[in-house]
């Protein structure tokens, strides 16, 4: 089953549906099911300049003040909490994502998609880094062990490409997770409920027994997220 999964690295709510689905893969593989992952870049916001400002001040401005931001930031640090992520968003950089995804891209032709996916939540959430800067995904890119021409434009049209397929199919709200191209499962949902949509579209297709979902929560391009 091929399931590909829309997400932008600055998004917390993808952050935890990434590891809720990782989870739900692993039950699923383990009953004898086969998925196949693909990551398709997504930017809340595109228009965002990566000038090291604190996340906080961008999201007071935003958001209606520093209350109501650091009220919006507890809700999400607690539930990730329960997924055993750790995310300090008193240390988070707004930046803009491109050079990011760009990175994921050419990182997962090196077959190191997953892995940088995974460094760039932790760099930003847990680690304070600026994933908008190009020296910063430079370094990130050497630990990993990528070879990246962040400078030039590798890995930038095709980035461009599915940014404009994202807009083309619809996507607004991130994490999104389509399976075999056409049944869509948007929000960071619990495992089982993840599990259970493996389970429900490997049915339709004629794999395994279907089982129900519930819904979960998302980021989206109209506001940061719904936390």
């Amino acid at each position: 089953m091929k399931v590909e999964i829309y997400s932008d690295v600055v998004c917390p709510w993808c952050y935890i549906g990434h590891t809720r689905f990782a989870r739900a893969v692993e039950r699923y593989r383990a009953k004898g099911g086969e998925v196949e992952v693909e990551f398709r870049p997504f930017q809340l916001d595109p228009g965002a300049e990566s000038t090291g400002a604190p996340l906080l001040t961008w999201a007071a401005a935003k958001f209606g003040g520093t209350e109501k931001a650091g009220q919006m930031f507890g809700h999400v640090t607690q539930v990730a909490a329960q997924d055993g992520l750790e995310l300090h968003f008193e240390h988070a950089v707004h930046a803009n994502t491109f050079d990011a995804h760009r990175l994921i891209r050419l990182a997962d032709e090196q077959g190191k998609g997953e892995e940088a996916l995974y460094r760039l939540f932790a760099a930003h959430f847990s680690d304070g880094l600026d994933v908008g800067s190009r020296e910063v995904l430079g370094k990130l890119a050497d630990e990993l062990g990528v070879e990246a021409d962040l400078d030039g434009q590798d890995g930038a049209e095709a980035v461009r490409q599915e940014l404009s397929k994202a807009r083309a199919l619809g996507v607004s709200s991130v994490p999104l997770f389509l399976f075999e191209g056409q049944f869509a499962v948007s929000g960071a949902q619990p495992e089982d409920a993840l599990l259970a949509a493996l389970e429900e579209v490997a049915e339709r297709t004629g794999q395994a027994p279907a089982a129900g979902r519930t819904g979960g929560e998302a980021c989206d391009d109209d506001g940061y997220c719904a936390v």
